[in-house]
């Protein structure tokens, strides 16, 4: 089956569901591939940190009143070390603050959005190629329902994540891979705090963090081959009790365990965001480590970039945005990934001397103590770099 629309857009995560949401408000046509059922796109639980400039973009494209009905606002966070915690007041700082809502219900709320607009995704739709990407008229091919269909485009926009088919193989890229993972866990219980915890501990980073009123999420650093089966339950809460705890008697809830994983650490860029007519979003470009709460950022940025870039092209024939679409996006990037970088190594143990463990000390004394340091971290995290 051949079909045609003017921006073909692989993928419906964050990047993917934004673009194509911006570009339809224009009368821009697009048509979304998604190689998932639409009930695993719901459900699969990713980050949950939302800078102010996510929130509005949300908000801009008619999908955001659920967030700001539901979203957990926080004006700061706390850093946690030495049996102590110091909090990074982020309003204060910088005059902004950051939303606790998880990616999952960005997702759906970007699904009723488009649906609402009278579009809707292609669930179940497994690209097999991207070509003639250096051509006018690139093409994609895909499965569905036991069908072979080639979608006709102007334009591809690639936003499929890191293991995606659209990111092209041979293409030259930057990496970092780093000697330590996150075993994440899902639990039915209040958060023990009001704000996000990221906690230095001798044993190995922790972090507390929050879904909901009644919902939980909490990580710990592991190494990157860890086995799900050497941590049941009572470990981990065990764990969790070590790295988080306080002198002053601070006490962590415990709930039901529903879901839990290991994630790797991994820094990787792309050295180019474009090739030809395929633009690349989100994942497919580049990966930061999760600390800093980038990756469902910078694929809105991303996002909202080319979905600017597109419009003007097709509005009045400018290309100039396009042509500098990769460079511009890359110029956050690259900041988000020095920022992720400087905060996992503050936070993270890492195998060494005392003194390298002592040096970490003093630098995060340093920065809850420096309102200079402190403004650095609160603008970083709330995206407020102006870049």
């Amino acid at each position: 089956m051949r079909t045609r629309t003017q921006v073909g857009i692989v993928g419906a995560g964050p990047a993917g569901l934004l673009l194509a949401q911006l570009l339809h408000r224009q009368g821009i046509d697009t048509v979304v591939l998604e190689r998932q059922d639409e009930a695993y796109v719901r459900a699969r639980v990713r980050a949950g940190v939302l800078e102010p400039g996510t929130v509005r973009a949300l908000c801009d494209v008619g999908a955001g009143e659920r967030m700001l009905r539901q979203g957990l606002v926080h004006g700061g966070f706390e850093l946690r070390f030495a049996g102590r915690g110091h909090r990074i007041a982020m309003d204060e700082l910088t005059g902004e603050s950051i939303t606790v809502y998880g990616q999952q219900e960005v997702v759906a709320d970007l699904i009723d959005a488009r649906r609402a607009a009278g579009a809707d995704v292609e669930f179940e739709a497994t690209v097999t190629e991207v070509a003639g990407t250096d051509t006018a008229t690139p093409v994609i091919r895909y499965e569905q329902h036991g069908r072979t269909h080639e979608l006709h485009c102007d334009w591809i926009a690639g936003c499929d994540g890191f293991h995606g088919v659209c990111r092209p193989p041979e293409s030259p890229a930057y990496q970092r891979d780093y000697p330590f993972a996150w075993l994440g866990i899902l639990a039915s219980v209040p958060p023990s705090s009001d704000e996000l915890i990221y906690a230095r501990h001798d044993r190995g980073f922790a972090m507390h963090s929050m879904r909901s009123p009644t919902v939980s999420r909490f990580y710990l650093q592991v190494p990157p081959d860890t086995d799900l089966a050497e941590w049941p339950d009572e470990r981990v809460w065990k764990e969790l009790h070590l790295r988080l705890a306080t002198d002053d008697g601070w006490r962590l809830a415990e709930g039901e365990v529903t879901e839990r994983s290991v994630t790797g650490m991994r820094g990787f860029v792309s050295r180019t965001m474009r090739h030809g007519r395929l633009l690349l979003a989100g994942d497919a470009g580049h990966i930061v480590p999760p600390t800093g709460a980038k990756g469902l950022n910078l694929a809105v940025s991303d996002a909202r970039l080319l979905g600017d870039a597109l419009i003007r092209r097709y509005a009045d024939g400018d290309e100039g945005p396009l042509d500098a679409y990769s460079d511009t996006c890359l110029r956050r990037v690259w900041r988000a990934q020095d920022f992720s970088q400087w905060m996992t190594g503050l936070l993270h143990r890492t195998e060494g001397a005392e003194f390298e463990q002592r040096a970490q000390l003093a630098q995060l004394a340093y920065v809850c103590h420096s309102k200079a340091a402190s403004t650095m971290l609160a603008e970083n995290y709330v995206g407020a770099t102006g870049m």
